[in-house]
């Protein structure tokens, strides 16, 4: 057997190996054990052509590179939250949930096969050179970003503090595509910001949900509590979500212990159940959760768990609608896997899948100068505009609402608090809070 077919061969066996570990390990969970015959055969096809490309190709070809560039388009027919991290990626994503790492400090998603911004994180070099929500990104350092994947983008924007990345922009109403060079920073992440506003009420921003977040909001409510809170606005607004066990830590703050918070369910339809296990008094607070179109994942959860509880009234804008759950797999040479394996659903059993959370109370954002004057306003960014999405599997999708975010101000700034029109609802519904809640009694989630 010649070289080129032993190493052909090792690859195809690794990876049949990886197929055999996957479904051995779903099937053993349920009882069952899975035949590979049907996969061997289309993996045969995968072998000829590794070995024709080995052969014959005009360059030569590492078989590591060949390989993870197979993974990389097998899991480009799935949904877009599924990839494969190589070693030096899956490295960084681990350091994530620090809440620090070195880049610009975007959120970013994939719509029509290109990069688009879902959102600049506040205070981050992304935000302070301009970068909008729905700007799509068609280029990074001069290399095209049609067909990048979501993990290969991240691994190109981070880098070490104080280098340069230049991006390329579309941006609806500006005619020509233009550059933008970012400076990277040490990406710090402050999860929880609160503040005392009108008096007595507490505004707490949660700006993402990381190892310390739960932690966080129980001192930040210690320190409101000192100042004799006596009502509270959390702030969920472009917060991209994070993990989900702080998701549950921060929900359980205000839920009596061994209420549902949130619950998942696989392909098979099993259900996993995650409840407040909190041994403190609750915070009875009247409360307003503030949301809007970059509200996504672990912020979903605790709005719709405060709001099926009846614990909180909801205001804002329709979520994201980012409703599935990644189980991330190390692999054996270092790499990772991030794969979808279930979808999250409220405590009233709502998928939150592509629709995502329904305020209670829609306020819209206000109307530009060029929506006015009849111009195309843009389509915010949502989880049912992204390739190969999920389908909400509890609620039809209705089309996108068409908003003009131009005239928002900067949320979570003092400086414009009086202009941003949905804090100041959540405001003036806590200020007239018991004559609002005789005219909607508490929920109760079934």
């Amino acid at each position: 057997m010649s070289k080129n077919m032993k190493s052909i061969s090792f690859a195809a066996l690794l990876i049949i190996i990886a197929l055999i570990s996957i479904f051995i390990g779903r099937g053993l969970e349920s009882g069952k054990v899975f035949a590979i015959g049907e996969s061997y055969d289309e993996l045969k096809v995968f072998a000829e052509v590794l070995s024709l490309v080995q052969k014959n190709y005009v360059e030569e070809t590492k078989t590591k590179d060949l390989v993870y560039g197979a993974i990389k388009g097998m899991l480009t027919t799935l949904d877009p939250h599924t990839s494969f991290m190589p070693p030096e990626v899956y490295k960084e994503m681990q350091v994530d949930t620090k809440g620090e790492f070195g880049g610009l400090g975007i959120q970013i998603g994939i719509k029509d096969n290109q990069l688009a911004v879902i959102s600049p994180i506040e205070g981050t070099p992304a935000d302070k050179a301009g970068i909008k929500a729905g700007d799509k990104i068609i280029k990074i350092d001069n290399a095209s970003t049609k067909d990048m994947t979501l993990i290969d983008a991240v691994g190109k924007l981070r880098g070490q503090k104080g280098t340069k990345v230049t991006i390329t922009i579309i941006r609806e109403g500006v005619s020509e595509p233009f550059d933008v060079v970012i400076v990277r920073e040490i990406i710090k992440i402050q999860s929880i910001k609160h503040r005392m506003i009108e008096g007595n009420i507490g505004y707490i921003r949660v700006t993402q949900f990381q190892e310390q977040t739960g932690e966080d909001l129980k001192k930040a409510l210690k320190k409101l509590e000192a100042e004799k809170v006596q009502s509270i606005i959390m702030d969920l607004r472009n917060n991209p979500g994070g993990l989900l066990s702080m998701a549950v830590e921060v929900s359980e703050q205000f839920l009596e212990s061994g209420k549902l918070v949130v619950f998942i369910k696989d392909r098979r339809g099993e259900k996993d159940e995650f409840t407040s296990r909190n041994t403190a008094p609750i915070k009875n607070y009247p409360m307003v959760v503030l949301v809007n179109e970059g509200s996504a994942s672990a912020s979903e959860i605790v709005a719709g768990a405060l709001q099926d509880w009846g614990k909180a009234i909801v205001v804002g804008t329709q979520t994201f609608g980012k409703g599935s759950v990644q189980t991330v797999v190390p692999l054996s040479d270092g790499s990772g896997l991030r794969l979808t394996t279930a979808r999250y659903y409220t405590p009233k059993g709502k998928s939150i899948q592509s629709t995502g959370i329904a305020p209670d109370i829609v306020i819209k954002l206000p109307v530009s100068k060029t929506a006015k004057e009849g111009k195309k306003e843009k389509t915010i960014l949502r989880e049912k505009d992204l390739e190969r999405h999920l389908k909400n599997d509890t609620i039809k999708e209705e089309p996108a609402p068409q908003i003009d975010e131009e005239t928002m101000p900067l949320i979570g700034d003092e400086k414009t608090e009086k202009e941003d029109i949905q804090l100041q609802k959540a405001i003036e519904l806590l200020k007239t809070w018991k004559i609002f809640k005789e005219l909607n009694p508490e929920k109760k989630a079934g």
